[in-house]
């Protein structure tokens, strides 16, 4: 049995062949701090492919940072690592999702708006189909139809109905994105 003297020891010893180049080294230390990685993991990102991926990055990170290692503090090293690199995941997935929701609102948006160079019959026909899409809406759960309504009705930005709603701007982005995907089913499934 080895104490944290032991630890520390066969630790730094690791750390050196590691940087001498041994790859079982390395190997060994990707062993024993793996599930301490993957629990920080976790506490940012749920879903356990992504987790492995960011692991991976991690791993990589550490090996290509091991030369500048200079704190007693290993454990504590890898752990700032696997933090600042599960946080750099959710800033890239936080910008696709908006993206993917601005696409998705003026897609939508487009699809309803009247031109002032519109006949009377375009008009009509306009007219019709956000009527059309308003009944739509009332076909999908309340939750949904009151952000949808909301946003694209009333008017109101995200920071006002979530101030309303009494929840967050991001879960008022993932309302509008999976109202719209259901009320586009939904407009399929009527053609």
């Amino acid at each position: 049995m080895r104490g944290r003297r032991g630890d520390m020891i066969n630790e730094s010893v690791l750390i050196k062949k590691a940087l001498e180049g041994d790859q079982d080294s390395f190997a060994e230390i990707v062993e024993q701090y793996k599930n301490y990685v993957f629990a920080i993991i976790l506490n940012f990102i749920k879903d356990y492919n992504e987790v492995e991926n960011v692991a991976q990055e991690v791993f990589l990170q550490v090996y290509l940072s091991l030369p500048t290692y200079e704190s007693n503090n290993f454990k504590g090293w890898i752990g700032r690592i696997a933090s600042n690199k599960s946080i750099d995941w959710l800033r890239k997935k936080k910008s696709k999702f908006r993206e993917e929701v601005m696409e998705d609102s003026e897609e939508l948006v487009d699809n309803v708006k009247f031109s002032h160079s519109q006949t009377p019959e375009e008009i009509l026909i306009e007219k019709e189909k956000k009527e059309e899409i308003s009944r739509l809406c009332k076909s999908i759960p309340p939750i949904y139809e009151d952000t949808i309504t909301k946003f694209y009705l009333q008017g109101k930005s995200y920071e006002e109905i979530a101030s309303e709603e009494g929840t967050t701007v991001k879960t008022i982005a993932s309302r509008l994105y999976r109202g719209r995907n259901m009320l586009k089913e939904k407009w399929r499934e009527r053609l």
